[in-house]
């Protein structure tokens, strides 16, 4: 009986490796109540709660979320996701740890009413963004003084007169 069970577990969890082109992705978008889209996909190699945590974060770095509003519960976001409420309770575990949201026993979950939040994750993902660009221009055979022109040249375009 032992192996038997032993043999379900591997039989439901072991996913066999196929050719891309046979490969169906699962990739979902749920619309939360709070009026934003959370997308997953079991093609990014992340796990799940990672995916969540970094929704959220950016949901605060652009204001969507304001400081000391009540976001989803733990059950309520699992049940809208199709995750487990142990995925959603290790993504908020992590952002409390974080300071980006806090709860409250019998109240709820709320954004941190940190004033810099927004700042501070606004300039993490600009540092994710500038890591990715000097990744990209590594590839390409570019040096530092290259990537610095280039960057100019689309801050003068698009970002404020220097």
């Amino acid at each position: 009986m032992r192996n038997e069970s032993r043999r379900f577990a591997f039989a439901h969890y072991y996913r066999p490796t196929l050719p891309l082109a046979s490969q169906s992705i699962a990739v979902h978008s749920v619309h939360t109540d709070m009026h934003t889209t959370f997308t997953l996909s079991q093609a990014d190699r992340r796990p799940l709660y990672l995916q969540i945590m970094e929704q959220m974060k950016h949901r605060v770095a652009v204001g969507d979320w304001k400081p000391g509003q009540e976001i989803p519960s733990i059950r309520a976001l699992a049940v809208d996701l199709r995750v487990s409420v142990i995925t959603v309770k290790r993504a908020y575990l992590e952002l409390e740890h974080e300071g980006v949201i806090v709860s409250r026993q019998g109240r709820g979950s709320f954004v941190a009413d940190n004033v810099r939040l927004g700042t501070t994750l606004q300039q993490q993902e600009l540092d994710t963004h500038l890591e990715a660009a000097t990744a990209t221009a590594n590839r390409l055979g570019l040096d530092a003084d290259a990537l610095t022109a280039r960057l100019h040249a689309v801050w003068r375009k698009h970002g404020r007169p220097t």
